[in-house]
Protein backbone atom coordinates (compact mmCIF):
# COMPACT_ATOMS: atom_id res chain seq x y z
CA UNK A 1 0.00 0.00 0.00
CA UNK A 2 3.30 1.95 0.60
CA UNK A 3 4.18 2.05 -2.79
CA UNK A 4 1.11 2.54 -4.02
CA UNK A 5 1.29 6.01 -2.36
CA UNK A 6 4.87 6.41 -3.30
CA UNK A 7 3.84 6.23 -7.23
CA UNK A 8 1.09 8.77 -6.90
CA UNK A 9 2.97 11.10 -5.29
CA UNK A 10 5.88 10.31 -7.62
CA UNK A 11 3.30 10.97 -10.39
CA UNK A 12 1.68 14.21 -8.95
CA UNK A 13 5.77 15.42 -8.70
CA UNK A 14 6.41 14.97 -12.05
CA UNK A 15 3.48 16.08 -13.72
CA UNK A 16 3.66 19.61 -11.53
CA UNK A 17 7.52 19.76 -11.87
CA UNK A 18 6.64 19.69 -15.72
CA UNK A 19 5.41 23.23 -15.90
CA UNK A 20 8.51 24.99 -15.88
CA UNK A 21 7.22 28.73 -16.07
CA UNK A 22 4.41 27.92 -13.13
CA UNK A 23 7.65 27.41 -11.12
CA UNK A 24 9.19 30.06 -12.30
CA UNK A 25 6.99 32.03 -11.44
CA UNK A 26 6.21 30.79 -7.78
CA UNK A 27 10.32 30.63 -7.02
CA UNK A 28 10.16 34.78 -8.16
CA UNK A 29 7.30 34.84 -5.38
CA UNK A 30 9.47 33.35 -2.78
CA UNK A 31 12.43 35.03 -2.71
CA UNK A 32 11.45 38.60 -3.66
CA UNK A 33 9.54 39.10 -0.26
CA UNK A 34 12.94 38.56 2.00
CA UNK A 35 14.65 40.54 -0.54
CA UNK A 36 12.17 43.42 -0.34
CA UNK A 37 12.29 42.94 3.67
CA UNK A 38 16.24 43.21 3.39
CA UNK A 39 15.72 46.53 1.32
CA UNK A 40 13.29 48.04 3.26
CA UNK A 41 15.44 47.31 6.70
CA UNK A 42 18.50 48.83 4.59
CA UNK A 43 16.99 52.42 3.53
CA UNK A 44 15.78 52.76 7.44
CA UNK A 45 18.96 51.88 8.20
CA UNK A 46 20.65 53.99 5.75
CA UNK A 47 18.81 57.24 6.33
CA UNK A 48 18.99 56.89 10.00
CA UNK A 49 22.78 56.62 9.89
CA UNK A 50 23.02 59.26 7.11
CA UNK A 51 23.94 62.06 9.45
CA UNK A 52 26.63 60.39 11.10
CA UNK A 53 27.86 59.37 8.06
CA UNK A 54 27.42 62.86 5.70
CA UNK A 55 26.73 64.95 8.92
CA UNK A 56 24.20 67.76 7.86
CA UNK A 57 24.70 70.73 5.66
CA UNK A 58 23.21 73.85 6.93
CA UNK A 59 22.61 77.21 5.22
CA UNK A 60 22.77 79.92 7.67
CA UNK A 61 22.05 83.17 6.55
CA UNK A 62 23.17 85.84 8.71
CA UNK A 63 25.71 83.71 10.50
CA UNK A 64 28.42 86.63 11.48
CA UNK A 65 25.52 87.53 13.94
CA UNK A 66 25.80 84.32 16.78
CA UNK A 67 29.09 82.91 16.14
CA UNK A 68 28.90 80.64 19.75
CA UNK A 69 25.92 79.09 18.37
CA UNK A 70 27.62 78.37 14.77
CA UNK A 71 30.43 76.71 17.02
CA UNK A 72 27.96 74.73 18.87
CA UNK A 73 26.14 73.40 15.36
CA UNK A 74 29.86 72.66 14.03
CA UNK A 75 30.19 70.47 17.39
CA UNK A 76 27.20 68.28 16.44
CA UNK A 77 28.73 67.42 13.34
CA UNK A 78 26.60 69.97 11.53
CA UNK A 79 28.14 71.93 8.60
CA UNK A 80 27.05 75.78 8.63
CA UNK A 81 27.57 77.24 5.12
CA UNK A 82 27.34 80.68 5.44
CA UNK A 83 24.81 81.97 2.70
CA UNK A 84 24.34 85.33 1.15
CA UNK A 85 21.00 87.11 1.98
CA UNK A 86 18.17 85.60 0.49
CA UNK A 87 14.36 86.34 -0.16
CA UNK A 88 11.51 83.53 1.01
CA UNK A 89 11.39 82.39 -3.01
CA UNK A 90 15.21 81.59 -3.05
CA UNK A 91 14.90 79.98 0.48
CA UNK A 92 11.85 77.46 -0.86
CA UNK A 93 13.87 76.95 -4.16
CA UNK A 94 17.29 75.96 -2.27
CA UNK A 95 15.83 73.30 0.44
CA UNK A 96 13.55 71.73 -3.10
CA UNK A 97 16.84 71.31 -4.52
CA UNK A 98 17.69 68.82 -1.48
CA UNK A 99 21.27 70.50 -1.09
CA UNK A 100 21.00 71.49 2.60
CA UNK A 101 18.50 70.10 5.21
CA UNK A 102 17.36 73.44 6.48
CA UNK A 103 18.27 76.95 6.45
CA UNK A 104 18.95 78.82 9.51
CA UNK A 105 17.88 82.77 9.21
CA UNK A 106 19.53 85.20 11.59
CA UNK A 107 18.07 88.74 10.92
CA UNK A 108 20.31 91.63 11.70
CA UNK A 109 18.78 92.52 14.79
CA UNK A 110 19.26 89.46 16.33
CA UNK A 111 22.51 91.00 17.62
CA UNK A 112 20.68 93.99 19.30
CA UNK A 113 18.21 91.90 20.77
CA UNK A 114 20.28 89.33 22.16
CA UNK A 115 22.41 92.19 23.38
CA UNK A 116 18.77 94.04 25.38
CA UNK A 117 18.25 90.43 26.51
CA UNK A 118 14.78 91.02 24.47
CA UNK A 119 13.91 87.92 22.75
CA UNK A 120 16.12 87.45 19.52
CA UNK A 121 14.59 85.38 16.64
CA UNK A 122 15.97 82.75 14.86
CA UNK A 123 13.95 81.21 11.88
CA UNK A 124 14.31 77.82 10.51
CA UNK A 125 13.16 76.88 6.82
CA UNK A 126 12.88 73.49 5.98
CA UNK A 127 10.69 71.36 3.74
CA UNK A 128 8.28 68.65 5.69
CA UNK A 129 8.10 66.39 2.16
CA UNK A 130 11.83 66.45 2.32
CA UNK A 131 13.44 63.12 3.83
CA UNK A 132 15.82 65.28 6.04
CA UNK A 133 13.43 64.67 9.04
CA UNK A 134 15.68 63.42 11.55
CA UNK A 135 18.46 66.22 10.50
CA UNK A 136 16.63 68.65 10.93
CA UNK A 137 15.97 67.43 14.41
CA UNK A 138 19.32 67.52 15.19
CA UNK A 139 19.52 70.95 13.92
CA UNK A 140 16.70 71.56 16.74
CA UNK A 141 17.84 70.10 19.47
CA UNK A 142 21.22 72.36 18.82
CA UNK A 143 18.59 75.57 18.83
CA UNK A 144 17.10 74.19 22.10
CA UNK A 145 20.32 73.64 23.79
CA UNK A 146 21.69 77.08 22.85
CA UNK A 147 18.36 78.55 23.98
CA UNK A 148 18.54 76.80 27.33
CA UNK A 149 22.31 78.00 28.36
CA UNK A 150 21.52 81.68 27.31
CA UNK A 151 18.71 81.33 29.88
CA UNK A 152 20.25 79.91 32.34
CA UNK A 153 23.39 82.36 32.20
CA UNK A 154 21.43 85.20 32.89
CA UNK A 155 19.27 83.47 35.82
CA UNK A 156 22.29 83.15 37.22
CA UNK A 157 23.62 86.70 36.37
CA UNK A 158 20.24 88.09 38.06
CA UNK A 159 21.28 85.79 41.28
CA UNK A 160 18.58 83.03 40.46
CA UNK A 161 19.00 79.41 40.25
CA UNK A 162 18.17 78.12 37.16
CA UNK A 163 16.35 75.06 38.80
CA UNK A 164 13.87 77.11 39.84
CA UNK A 165 12.53 76.69 36.24
CA UNK A 166 12.24 72.91 36.69
CA UNK A 167 10.12 72.04 40.07
CA UNK A 168 9.90 68.66 38.52
CA UNK A 169 12.40 66.83 36.97
CA UNK A 170 11.22 63.79 34.85
CA UNK A 171 13.35 60.64 34.81
CA UNK A 172 12.59 58.53 31.87
CA UNK A 173 14.13 54.53 31.99
CA UNK A 174 13.27 52.72 29.12
CA UNK A 175 13.42 48.71 30.00
CA UNK A 176 12.33 47.93 26.15
CA UNK A 177 15.45 45.80 24.09
CA UNK A 178 16.72 45.55 21.19
CA UNK A 179 14.99 41.83 20.86
CA UNK A 180 11.53 43.74 22.12
CA UNK A 181 12.00 46.33 19.85
CA UNK A 182 12.46 44.31 17.18
CA UNK A 183 9.66 41.49 17.24
CA UNK A 184 7.03 45.02 16.77
CA UNK A 185 9.25 45.19 13.59
CA UNK A 186 10.72 42.18 12.44
CA UNK A 187 7.87 39.95 13.98
CA UNK A 188 5.06 41.64 11.81
CA UNK A 189 7.65 40.91 8.82
CA UNK A 190 8.06 37.59 9.47
CA UNK A 191 4.31 36.72 9.19
CA UNK A 192 4.15 37.02 5.75
CA UNK A 193 7.68 34.52 4.93
CA UNK A 194 4.64 31.96 5.68
CA UNK A 195 2.73 33.00 2.72
CA UNK A 196 4.87 30.54 0.25
CA UNK A 197 2.37 27.48 2.22
CA UNK A 198 -0.29 28.83 0.39
CA UNK A 199 0.72 30.60 -2.67
CA UNK A 200 3.04 27.51 -3.43
CA UNK A 201 0.41 25.04 -3.37
CA UNK A 202 -2.57 26.40 -4.75
CA UNK A 203 -2.01 25.81 -8.97
CA UNK A 204 -0.84 22.45 -8.01
CA UNK A 205 -4.03 21.45 -6.11
CA UNK A 206 -6.01 22.63 -8.75
CA UNK A 207 -4.22 21.08 -11.51
CA UNK A 208 -4.21 17.67 -9.64
CA UNK A 209 -8.31 17.99 -8.69
CA UNK A 210 -10.17 19.94 -11.19
CA UNK A 211 -7.56 20.05 -13.75
CA UNK A 212 -7.35 16.45 -13.83
CA UNK A 213 -11.26 15.66 -14.31
CA UNK A 214 -11.47 18.35 -17.12
CA UNK A 215 -8.48 16.37 -19.00
CA UNK A 216 -10.52 13.16 -18.00
CA UNK A 217 -7.43 11.81 -16.40
CA UNK A 218 -8.99 11.15 -13.28
CA UNK A 219 -11.28 8.02 -14.23
CA UNK A 220 -8.26 6.68 -14.91
CA UNK A 221 -6.45 6.99 -12.24
CA UNK A 222 -9.32 5.81 -9.71
CA UNK A 223 -9.35 2.84 -12.27
CA UNK A 224 -6.27 1.77 -10.73
CA UNK A 225 -6.09 -0.76 -7.66
CA UNK A 226 -5.58 1.94 -5.37
CA UNK A 227 -7.52 2.85 -1.90
CA UNK A 228 -8.59 6.65 -2.25
CA UNK A 229 -6.81 7.64 0.84
CA UNK A 230 -3.22 6.75 -1.02
CA UNK A 231 -5.05 8.70 -3.98
CA UNK A 232 -5.41 11.77 -2.28
CA UNK A 233 -2.63 11.26 0.19
CA UNK A 234 -0.32 11.07 -2.87
CA UNK A 235 -1.92 14.46 -3.95
CA UNK A 236 -1.55 15.89 -0.79
CA UNK A 237 1.80 15.11 -0.15
CA UNK A 238 3.52 16.35 -4.00
CA UNK A 239 0.99 19.85 -3.37
CA UNK A 240 2.85 20.45 0.39
CA UNK A 241 6.39 19.21 -1.12
CA UNK A 242 6.16 22.66 -3.04
CA UNK A 243 4.89 24.41 -0.09
CA UNK A 244 7.18 23.27 2.29
CA UNK A 245 10.50 23.97 0.29
CA UNK A 246 9.07 27.52 -0.73
CA UNK A 247 8.93 28.24 2.95
CA UNK A 248 12.06 26.70 3.98
CA UNK A 249 13.86 28.77 1.17
CA UNK A 250 12.16 31.83 2.57
CA UNK A 251 13.13 31.72 6.06
CA UNK A 252 16.01 30.85 5.38
CA UNK A 253 16.72 33.51 3.42
CA UNK A 254 15.14 36.09 5.61
CA UNK A 255 17.55 34.62 8.22
CA UNK A 256 20.62 35.30 6.42
CA UNK A 257 19.42 38.53 5.01
CA UNK A 258 18.60 40.02 8.88
CA UNK A 259 21.94 38.17 10.31
CA UNK A 260 23.62 40.52 7.39
CA UNK A 261 21.84 43.58 8.00
CA UNK A 262 23.73 46.13 10.70
CA UNK A 263 20.06 46.22 12.42
CA UNK A 264 22.08 47.23 16.21
CA UNK A 265 22.10 50.84 14.41
CA UNK A 266 18.37 51.25 14.44
CA UNK A 267 18.30 49.54 17.96
CA UNK A 268 17.19 46.36 16.49
CA UNK A 269 18.43 42.69 17.11
CA UNK A 270 18.30 39.61 15.82
CA UNK A 271 19.53 36.73 17.62
CA UNK A 272 17.91 33.76 16.43
CA UNK A 273 20.11 31.22 16.04
CA UNK A 274 20.32 28.54 13.08
CA UNK A 275 18.67 25.55 15.38
CA UNK A 276 15.91 27.67 16.28
CA UNK A 277 15.47 28.53 12.46
CA UNK A 278 15.37 25.03 11.71
CA UNK A 279 12.52 24.21 15.01
CA UNK A 280 10.44 26.62 13.09
CA UNK A 281 10.87 25.15 9.80
CA UNK A 282 10.20 21.98 11.13
CA UNK A 283 6.74 22.62 13.09
CA UNK A 284 6.11 24.87 9.85
CA UNK A 285 5.66 21.45 7.55
CA UNK A 286 2.25 20.64 8.90
CA UNK A 287 1.16 24.28 7.71
CA UNK A 288 1.85 23.16 3.86
CA UNK A 289 0.34 20.38 4.55
CA UNK A 290 -2.94 21.89 5.90
CA UNK A 291 -2.69 23.99 2.99
CA UNK A 292 -2.77 21.20 0.57
CA UNK A 293 -5.61 19.66 2.02
CA UNK A 294 -7.68 21.99 2.41
CA UNK A 295 -6.83 23.27 -1.63
CA UNK A 296 -7.08 19.68 -2.96
CA UNK A 297 -10.61 19.26 -0.69
CA UNK A 298 -11.99 23.06 -2.14
CA UNK A 299 -10.82 22.12 -5.47
CA UNK A 300 -12.42 18.52 -5.79
CA UNK A 301 -15.75 20.16 -5.26
CA UNK A 302 -15.72 22.67 -8.02
CA UNK A 303 -17.14 22.26 -11.45
CA UNK A 304 -14.72 23.46 -13.56
CA UNK A 305 -10.60 24.23 -12.97
CA UNK A 306 -11.60 28.35 -13.13
CA UNK A 307 -14.07 27.74 -10.14
CA UNK A 308 -11.17 25.66 -8.52
CA UNK A 309 -8.67 28.85 -9.15
CA UNK A 310 -11.05 31.61 -8.00
CA UNK A 311 -12.28 29.71 -5.00
CA UNK A 312 -9.11 28.95 -3.51
CA UNK A 313 -7.61 32.36 -4.60
CA UNK A 314 -10.57 33.85 -1.91
CA UNK A 315 -9.58 30.90 0.86
CA UNK A 316 -6.16 32.04 0.31
CA UNK A 317 -6.56 35.75 2.47
CA UNK A 318 -8.46 33.16 4.98
CA UNK A 319 -5.73 32.12 7.28
CA UNK A 320 -4.67 35.84 7.99
CA UNK A 321 -7.44 37.31 8.68
CA UNK A 322 -6.71 36.29 12.84
CA UNK A 323 -3.39 37.83 12.29
CA UNK A 324 -4.56 41.22 10.95
CA UNK A 325 -7.65 41.17 14.18
CA UNK A 326 -4.49 40.57 16.17
CA UNK A 327 -2.68 43.29 15.04
CA UNK A 328 -5.46 45.62 14.31
CA UNK A 329 -5.95 44.77 18.02
CA UNK A 330 -3.12 45.39 19.32
CA UNK A 331 -3.69 42.03 21.63
CA UNK A 332 -0.64 40.91 24.03
CA UNK A 333 0.58 37.46 23.01
CA UNK A 334 -1.62 34.72 24.45
CA UNK A 335 -1.75 30.65 24.83
CA UNK A 336 -4.97 30.50 22.51
CA UNK A 337 -3.00 32.29 19.47
CA UNK A 338 -0.64 28.74 19.36
CA UNK A 339 -3.93 27.23 18.56
CA UNK A 340 -4.98 28.89 15.04
CA UNK A 341 -3.12 27.88 12.02
CA UNK A 342 -1.18 30.65 10.69
CA UNK A 343 -0.87 32.58 13.53
CA UNK A 344 0.29 30.12 15.81
CA UNK A 345 3.51 30.06 13.61
CA UNK A 346 3.67 33.82 12.83
CA UNK A 347 3.59 34.49 17.11
CA UNK A 348 6.06 31.24 17.25
CA UNK A 349 8.50 33.76 15.38
CA UNK A 350 7.61 36.94 16.89
CA UNK A 351 8.54 35.43 20.12
CA UNK A 352 11.11 33.31 19.33
CA UNK A 353 12.86 37.01 18.20
CA UNK A 354 11.73 38.77 20.84
CA UNK A 355 12.46 36.47 23.80
CA UNK A 356 14.73 33.42 22.54
CA UNK A 357 13.57 30.77 25.00
CA UNK A 358 10.19 30.05 25.05
CA UNK A 359 10.20 26.69 25.60
CA UNK A 360 9.36 23.25 24.39
CA UNK A 361 4.61 23.89 24.05
CA UNK A 362 4.62 26.63 21.80
CA UNK A 363 6.00 24.16 18.96
CA UNK A 364 4.38 21.86 20.02
CA UNK A 365 0.61 23.87 19.38
CA UNK A 366 1.97 25.13 17.06
CA UNK A 367 3.14 21.69 15.14
CA UNK A 368 -0.60 20.23 16.33
CA UNK A 369 -2.69 23.49 15.43
CA UNK A 370 -2.18 22.50 11.61
CA UNK A 371 -1.14 18.81 11.87
CA UNK A 372 -4.64 17.43 13.26
CA UNK A 373 -6.90 19.97 10.53
CA UNK A 374 -4.66 18.74 7.77
CA UNK A 375 -5.40 14.88 8.64
CA UNK A 376 -8.73 15.39 8.88
CA UNK A 377 -9.31 17.37 5.84
CA UNK A 378 -7.41 14.55 3.69
CA UNK A 379 -9.48 12.31 5.79
CA UNK A 380 -12.66 13.95 4.09
CA UNK A 381 -11.29 14.04 1.03
CA UNK A 382 -10.46 10.60 0.57
CA UNK A 383 -14.44 10.03 1.32
CA UNK A 384 -15.12 12.26 -0.87
CA UNK A 385 -13.51 10.75 -3.36
CA UNK A 386 -15.51 7.44 -3.04
CA UNK A 387 -18.82 9.63 -4.62
CA UNK A 388 -19.39 9.05 -8.32
CA UNK A 389 -21.16 11.95 -7.92
CA UNK A 390 -17.32 13.77 -7.43
CA UNK A 391 -15.99 11.80 -10.44
CA UNK A 392 -18.77 12.48 -12.93
CA UNK A 393 -18.53 16.09 -11.95
CA UNK A 394 -22.39 16.34 -11.47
Amino acid sequence: MKSKLMIVLRKELSETLRDKRTLGMLALVTLLYPLLIGLVLHQLIDKSTKSEREGVELAVIGAKHAPTLMSQLGQKNITVKDTAPMDDDAIGELLRAKKVAAVLRLPDDFAENYQAMRPARVEIWYDSAAESFSQRREVEDVLDAYRNNIASARLLAHGVSPATLSPVMVQRYDTGTNASRSAALIGSLLGMLFLPAFIMTMSAAVDSTAGERERRSLEVLMAQPAATWELIGGKVLAVSLLGIVGVTIELMLGHVILKWLPLEEIGLSWSVGWGQLLLVCLVTVPLSLLAAALYVTLAMNAKTFKEAQTILSIVMLVPFIPSMVVSFMDLKTAQWMYLVPMLSNQTLAKELSKSGDIGALPFLLTFLCSAIPALLLAAFASWRMKSERYVLGV
